[in-house]
């Protein structure tokens, strides 16, 4: 546990916007690569690699001979494996990354990025907190109570004149309030302040307002340790939203009822 001389965990300011997006788009493109590996080492693609380097091998002739002798010659068929292993991993990358570069791109153009700052103050319940140990930065959480909680428009387009547009957002507390962004840097993971954070950040939801019902927020497998902080705090799988990647793995919403939250503090 983070001890409060050293960690603290504050709102965002004006100046913290440019980290906070950066964060927010390196959190949604981190599936990526876990993604990538799980196909890499799925027993099917593992025997499609040898069975391709097997041929390949056989076709150039780089199998060792029984003319040959030596310790080298049981190694000329190494390369035949490396270039077969080459087209299969950018094959695997190039159809994995759409789907997660479009999942960035639409994070960023959402109405919570054009200001965070006051997206974020719409609402007594909602708010955006950077986790900070002896000055570096660790980990962020955003929850949204406001109105407009559960919509993902996007809202900032592609299109000469995206910098000039900006939406009038209504103030006001939703019954339902969503944890739209929660990422902590890996090397601090194995300490499980990710716990500290997320018990923070619905604390403060649940606290500054009766009207939330519940919390809801996205569990991916390929970013484990947003689930399992998740599930350790009460939430419970609720749907499955969508079925992502080459083996269609589940993305799933969790959802935390207000009865169930470990706090249940009264309202402020």
């Amino acid at each position: 546990m983070a001890t409060a001389e050293h960690a603290q965990i504050r709102r965002i300011v004006d100046a913290d916007q440019k980290a906070a997006r950066f964060y927010a788009s390196k959190a949604q493109m981190e599936g990526l690569p876990t993604a990538n590996m799980n196909v890499y080492s799925h027993p099917m693609i593992i025997g499609l690699w040898f069975a391709s380097s097997y041929a390949f091998a056989s076709s150039v002739g780089w199998w060792p001979t029984p003319g040959q002798s030596g310790f080298f010659a049981y190694l000329s068929p190494i390369p035949a494996f490396a270039c077969m292993a080459l087209p299969i991993m950018f094959l695997v990358e190039w159809l994995h990354r759409p789907y997660w570069e479009k999942r960035t791109h639409d994070t960023l153009r959402r109405r919570d990025f054009i200001d965070c700052v006051a997206y974020y103050n719409r609402s007594p319940s909602s708010g955006f907190w950077f986790l900070e140990f002896s000055g570096r930065f660790v980990g962020l959480i955003a929850i949204d109570a406001s109105k407009d909680s559960l919509s993902d428009e996007v809202v900032i387009k592609s299109s000469p004149d995206a910098a000039n547009q900006n939406p009038d957002f209504s103030e006001g507390t939703s019954s339902t309030a969503r944890i739209r962004h929660f990422y902590v840097e890996e090397p601090y993971r194995s300490t499980s302040i990710q716990d500290d954070l997320l018990e923070h950040a619905l604390t403060h939801t649940f606290t500054h307002s009766f009207n939330i019902e519940r919390v809801v927020a996205r569990e991916e497998s390929h970013v484990p340790y947003v689930g399992q902080a998740l599930r350790r705090q009460g939430f419970r799988t609720k749907s499955v939203l969508e079925k992502a990647g080459l083996f269609k793995w589940e993305v799933r919403e969790l959802v935390l009822e207000r009865a169930n939250w470990k706090g249940k503090a009264k309202p402020s």
